[in-house]
């Protein structure tokens, strides 16, 4: 094990020291947010204190590909990483266990802990990579990213051997399919979901687990955190998902109706290209497990099947087998992509983030999660995007570092610590689009008012770049009749839905992440006017479009955007709808007093696709992405309408068939008015 640090670490010189040279001239330190004591605070800085002090243990050791046999024979490989003594052996005691289960193989895992925590160099490195300081420029998003370098993302992905060392056992595990694992790759199947179970019990009676366990991990090892605790309630002890989703269709696979096409082709590409790296130690040894090669023969691009079907299918009668299961919200694979969290009693700590792709899930955690009092449920939602999860945590202003969250979750609820994290406030949450944080006992924030903003044919006359047309916003009917013409377009490739799509990546050219206005040149837009005093939105909008088509489906796509007094638009919001899957699930969806949708959930069932006649006048409700968001006096409320989301998703196979991505209208009309339907804390005009 030793040799293949070494190894890492001379790679890592490698890599990095020409980035020091290139990157180390005319350097400008990063300018930092203003101090809130409630966000990061005394507790904060004592957590901080206790995970950057000397570790209990001096060292750490890794068991590489320790087998762990499912019920079913087939057998899951895992690297265990153990606190050790000076001379590099385990230390024998009884220690709880932080399990996590990856598809991007526990390989990746171990590099990427060896380089985050190579002594000395990469602090200076981080250091350097944070002071330059790029706001003000085209590429003034790289500072977001590099931020997330220092707010302890890398060490939740992989493992913390500060945390090891301070006494603790890790076993990061490839999922079944994935990694040095044998079987198939179910992506959440009910095989999956069971293996991380069995995983969990299996880490329990083991001889150096004192049988406390919690798990860890990012994103898809943040999902089946979700699903282990629901399916298993009570056995898990502490769980830290960062960026988990629950609800896997309407998060991420076909939102609104339309196929998530912009994250799943890069995604699927990445997880299936990883999964056929064979273990070389193996070939070496003439210990090769064929029957990992078997498995990944049989199945060497997992899902790609049923994308390609999906989007290329004219007829929704044609669709079948995996595909049809997708589609289908009765189908096995359906239930095992919804988690109840509901069922959870595990104490849960999550990251989410108002521009992540798990938003839809993430926002509605604190509600959900009806089993756990407020002490054992905490979420922190950063204005960031997937791989900017934490950005610039443990900085003033911000919320602790991830690395010193979860050490102090699982210090209380895995070790007995009366640190504190349990008092800290249930939701702390980034107010858009400045990115300052406030908290609260729960989300959405308690004592807000839904109000209507009417959509108007009337000129706001705010548009200083080219728009496809503009029109205005406020809380009275239109008084006039009017139609606006909605063309496809590609601008919205420069948005934060693009960004969204992409993870958080495109979000390094700042004029697309933070200023919509580029992919406007597509938008129907309407704005208010200018708001005269502070006004706080909390929770999810939810759109009223009347519109018509000229074909027998359409695709809406609309955002919620602060509008600066210097013209900048800033997206707080985003969400789509396929016409022809308008069908709303009025047992999940929420309503106002006067029966007005306040948060939208769609059925997404092809059983209830249902086309519309050419020509006629149709009401529909778009779901929107929750957020927390504040107006500040001279700032206007926009809604943004386009008829084209490309590249974040593409509409299924007949749907395309049937729009021809023809124009489409929203008719303005005093009876059947549109609005855009906000949770405030005062009234707008």
């Amino acid at each position: 094990m030793r040799s293949v640090s070494l190894v890492m670490r001379r790679l890592l010189i490698f890599l990095i020291v020409p980035a020091i040279v290139i990157g180390g001239s005319e350097l400008v330190p990063a300018a930092q947010a203003p101090s809130q004591a409630a966000v990061y605070g005394a507790l904060g800085k004592k957590w901080t204190k206790t995970a950057d002090a000397k570790p209990k243990y001096p060292n750490h050791t890794v068991t590489p590909d320790v087998t762990i046999t499912m019920s079913d024979g087939v057998k899951l490989r895992g690297n265990l990483v153990r606190p050790a003594d000076a001379q590099g052996r385990p230390i024998n005691k009884k220690m709880p266990v932080i399990v996590n289960m990856t598809p991007y193989t526990k390989m990746v895992s171990a590099l990427a802990a060896e380089v985050v925590n190579y002594p000395v160099l990469m602090p200076q490195l981080i250091a350097l990579l944070n002071a330059i300081n790029l706001r003000g420029t085209v590429i003034s998003g790289y500072n977001e990213l590099m931020g997330a370098l220092n707010g302890g993302l890398v060490q939740t992905f992989a493992y913390d051997p500060k945390l090891v060392q301070s006494g603790y056992d890790m076993l990061v595990v490839d999922v079944r399919g994935t990694g040095f694992s044998q079987g198939l790759w179910g992506t959440f199947d009910a095989r999956e979901r069971q293996d991380t179970v069995e995983v969990v019990r299996w880490a329990k009676k083991q001889k150096w687990s004192n049988g406390k366990v919690g798990m860890a991990g990012v994103s898809y090892s943040g999902i089946n955190q979700l699903q282990a605790a629901a399916d298993a309630p009570g056995e898990l002890d502490a769980i830290f998902p960062v960026v988990p989703g629950g609800d896997l269709v309407n998060d991420i696979v076909a939102p609104g109706g339309g196929v998530g096409f912009g994250f799943l082709a890069l995604w699927l590409t990445l997880v299936n290209s990883m999964k056929m790296i064979p273990n070389l130690a193996s070939m070496l040894n003439g210990t090769f497990d064929w029957k990992w090669l078997a498995d990944r023969a049989k199945d060497p691009l997992t899902f790609f099947d049923v994308m390609i079907e999906a989007l290329t299918t004219r007829d929704v009668k044609d669709y079948h087998g995996k595909t049809k299961t997708v589609l289908d919200s009765n189908s096995e694979r359906r239930k095992m992509w919804y988690t109840d969290v509901g069922k959870i009693t595990t104490p849960t700590f999550a990251i989410g983030g108002w521009n992540d792709l798990f938003t839809n899930t993430e926002s509605r955690l604190l509600t959900n999660l009806t089993q756990l009092p407020s002490s054992e449920k905490k979420l922190i939602m950063d204005d960031g995007y997937h791989i900017t999860s934490g950005s610039n945590f443990g900085q003033p202003g911000h919320p602790p570092r991830l690395d010193v969250l979860s050490r102090a979750w699982y210090d209380h609820f895995l070790k007995g610590v009366d640190n504190g994290i349990d008092r800290y406030d249930p939701a702390t949450l980034a107010s858009e689009p400045a990115g300052n944080f406030i908290q609260a006992q729960t989300y959405p924030i308690p004592g807000y008012q839904h109000q209507r903003q009417f959509l108007s044919g009337r000129s706001s006359g705010t548009e200083h770049t080219p728009v496809a047309g503009d029109g205005s916003l406020s809380s009275g009917t239109p008084a006039g009749r009017a139609t606006r013409e909605v063309k496809p377009g590609l601008s919205p490739m420069c948005s934060v839905d693009g960004a969204q799509a992409a993870a958080g990546v495109t979000a390094f050219f700042d004029f697309c992440g933070r200023d919509t206005r580029l992919s406007e040149v597509a938008a129907q837009t309407f704005t208010s006017a200018p708001a005269k005093q502070l006004t706080r939105i909390s929770g999810t909008p939810a759109i009223h479009l009347n519109q018509r088509l000229n074909a027998t489906d359409g695709y809406w796509h609309a955002t919620v955007n602060v509008v600066h007094p210097d013209g900048r638009s800033q997206i707080v919001s985003m969400g789509q709808l396929v016409v022809s899957l308008r069908d709303v699930d009025a047992g999940r969806s929420q309503y106002d007093s006067n029966g007005d949708l306040t948060d939208v959930v769609l059925s997404m069932d092809i059983g209830k696709y249902k086309k519309v006649t050419p020509g006629q006048t149709l009401a529909v409700d778009i779901p929107m992405s929750a957020t927390q968001a504040a107006l500040k006096p001279g700032d206007r409320l926009r809604v943004d309408v386009y008829s084209f989301n490309f590249p974040k998703s593409l509409p299924l196979g007949p749907e395309l068939w049937s729009s021809q991505l023809r124009p489409q209208y929203i008719e303005i009309d005093p009876k059947n008015p549109s609005w855009v339907n906000l949770p405030v804390d005062k009234p707008l005009r």
